[in-house]
C-alpha cells in the first residue's frame, strides 16, 4: 500500500499529543528557519499539543538553542529541546575514563565541560569521542581510516556524538560524525551511539515530554515522529513503536522529490523495506 503523501499537515498532526520532531532538514535548512514548518509547529502547540525537537546536533541543548536563535527558528514553534550532545555528555560521564581525544569543532568542546576528563593527543587517549569532522567541508571520513585503524588496534571506546551519515547545508550534502563511527564498527571498534535512532535519545525527549503534561505517562499511540532521514528518524520511530511523518524535501531529496514534487516511484524506493511505514510523505512540514 503506497504512502499517502500530503501537502498539509494539520489533520495529520491534530490526532496526536506530542510531536517528536527532527530540527536539520525540517524546521531549517542548515541555513535558516523553514517558516511553514516553524507555523506548523507554532499552531500544534496553540491547539495544547508538545513539541519536543530531537536533534543530532552534538552540542549540549542551550548552545543548540542559541544556533536554532540564529537561523530565525522561533522559540514559541517548540517546547523542549533535546541533543546528541546531551547523550553525549552522558556516556562520557558513565564511561570512566579521563583521557578523550575529540574529532570535532573547537564549539563542540563544551559536551566536555565540567566533566572532568582531560583532552588529549591521539597517542595519549583512552578514549575518543567524535563530534564532527573537524571540517567537513574540506575533509572526507576516509582520511581518518588511518587514525580509527590505531585506535581500533588499542581496542579504545568510541561515542559518535553525531549519529547522521550526511547533512544537508543549504545544497551542500556534507559528511557527520556517524560516517566515522561506521568505519570504526567496520574495524571492529567499539562505539556507542548518542542521538537518533537509539533508545536514549528518545527517552530524553519522552521525559521531557512527560514534565510537559504535568508528570502524565505519554501514550505511545499519541507521539508522532517527523523527520526526513529513514536510517535514524524512521528507524528510530520504529524502534519506539511511534508513529512517523517522512518530510520527503529533506536528506533523500535527490531520490524522493521530482520537479519540487514528491515523487511516488522515488518515494516508495527509499521507504522499500522498513518493516513500518510512516503514516504520511510530505515535501516539507507545512
Amino acid at each position: 500500500m503506497a504512502v499517502p503523501v500530503l501537502k498539509q499537515a494539520g489533520a495529520l498532526l491534530a490526532r496526536y499529543d506530542v510531536l517528536i520532531s527532527d530540527v536539520w532538514g525540517v524546521v531549517h535548512d542548515g541555513l535558516w528557519a523553514l517558516e511553514p514548518a516553524c507555523e506548523a509547529l507554532t499552531a500544534f502547540r496553540e491547539r495544547g499539543g508538545a513539541v519536543v525537537l530531537l536533534s543530532n546536533a552534538p552540542g549540549p541543548s542551550p548552545q543548540v538553542a542559541s544556533v536554532l536563535d540564529a537561523k530565525r527558528v522561533p522559540r514559541q514553534c517548540w517546547d523542549r529541546l533535546v541533543t546528541s550532545g546531551d547523550v553525549t555528555r552522558a556516556l562520557i560521564a558513565e564511561s570512566h575514563h579521563s583521557k578523550a581525544y575529540h574529532i570535532g569543532w573547537q564549539s563542540d568542546r563544551s559536551v566536555f565541560e565540567g566533566l572532568g576528563v582531560e583532552l588529549v593527543d591521539a597517542a595519549s587517549a583512552d578514549l575518543v569521542v567524535a563530534t564532527e569532522l573537524n571540517d567537513y567541508r574540506t575533509e572526507t571520513p576516509e582520511q581518518y581510516r588511518p587514525l580509527l585503524e590505531d585506535f581500533a588496534r588499542r581496542g579504545l571506546p568510541f561515542i559518535c556524538g553525531n549519529p547522521d551519515l550526511v547533512v544537508h547545508v543549504g545544497e551542500d550534502l556534507l559528511p557527520c560524525a556517524g560516517a566515522l563511527a561506521t568505519i570504526y564498527e567496520e574495524l571492529g571498534g567499539s562505539v556507542a551511539w548518542a542521538g537518533k535512532p537509539y533508545r536514549p535519545a528518545y527517552d530524553l525527549a519522552l521525559a521531557a515530554a512527560s514534565e510537559l503534561r504535568g508528570g502524565r505517562t505519554v501514550d505511545p499511540a499519541k507521539v508522532l515522529v517527523i523527520g526526513d532521514a529513514v536510517r535514524t528518524d524512521l528507524a528510530g520511530a520504529r524502534l519506539m513503536g511511534f508513529d512517523s511523518l517522512f518530510i520527503a524535501g529533506g536528506i533523500h531529496r535527490e531520490e524522493t522529490m521530482r520537479g519540487g514534487q514528491v515523487d511516488p516511484a522515488g518515494l516508495a524506493k527509499v521507504l522499500d523495506g522498513l518493516s513500518v511505514q510512516p503514516v504520511a510523505a510530505m515535501a516539507a512540514l507545512a
